[in-house]
């Protein structure tokens, strides 16, 4: 029953990624415009942030439908479970903006303390197994980790360009910084590599991405 009672323990604080707000905005639905709530202060019906549950759910899917196009043969189990608890961290450590300098300078140290603290509510083995999940999506070394870093890249950028750039437009985020920060997306998958480049480069072009 101890066992147990660690992992609903651990499943409960994994909750709190649900109210943590990353700075992707959700793809506007305006079939469902009326039913959906009014976020106050906001202009545009169900004009709202993505939040970590909602990011990770949907990598998860990325992996499940896109692993053909990886470089190299993948584990698709394998890294399903890592683009599912490689943000828990951040219930502790919180969102760092990948374009955000400055916050990258104590990312590693904030994740690393919440990393101990978050998969030390597990039992032993699986807080080992997490935990290296975990390092291995932070190194980049493996296939699984490259493919898994190569879609967590490629969601918000496809959720970015289909509402216009509109959290770009808000950070003032030149297309020089987007092609530079993702372009590591090809250690994973040349193929979407190639697929984001031409997005990028019409967002470039239309003035979307200055």
């Amino acid at each position: 029953m101890d066992r147990l009672k660690k992992q609903i323990e651990f499943l409960l604080e994994a909750d709190k990624m649900k109210n943590l707000y990353r700075q992707t905005y959700v793809i506007n639905d305006e079939s469902r415009g009326d039913s959906m709530r009014e976020f106050e202060g906001e202009q545009e019906k169900y004009k709202r942030r993505e939040n970590d549950a909602e990011h990770s759910f949907h990598l998860a899917l990325f992996v499940i439908m896109l692993a053909e196009h990886s470089k190299e043969k993948i584990d698709v189990l394998h890294t399903v479970k890592m683009v599912l608890i490689h943000d828990i961290v951040e219930i502790d450590a919180g969102d760092t903006y990948c374009y955000d300098q400055q916050g990258y300078t104590t990312k590693t140290d904030r994740e690393t303390k919440a990393a101990d603290r978050l998969f030390g509510l597990l039992p032993d083995d699986q807080k080992q197994e997490y935990i290296k999940l975990w390092q291995e999506f932070e190194e980049r070394k493996t296939p699984e980790a490259k493919f898994a870093a190569a879609v967590d890249r490629l969601q918000p950028m496809l959720l970015n360009a289909t509402k216009n750039g509109i959290s770009w437009q808000e950070h003032e985020i030149k297309y020089e910084q987007v092609y530079q920060r993702n372009e590591h997306i090809k250690e994973g998958s040349e193929q979407l590599w190639e697929y984001i480049k031409k997005i990028l480069d019409n967002a470039h072009q239309n003035g979307i991405l200055k």
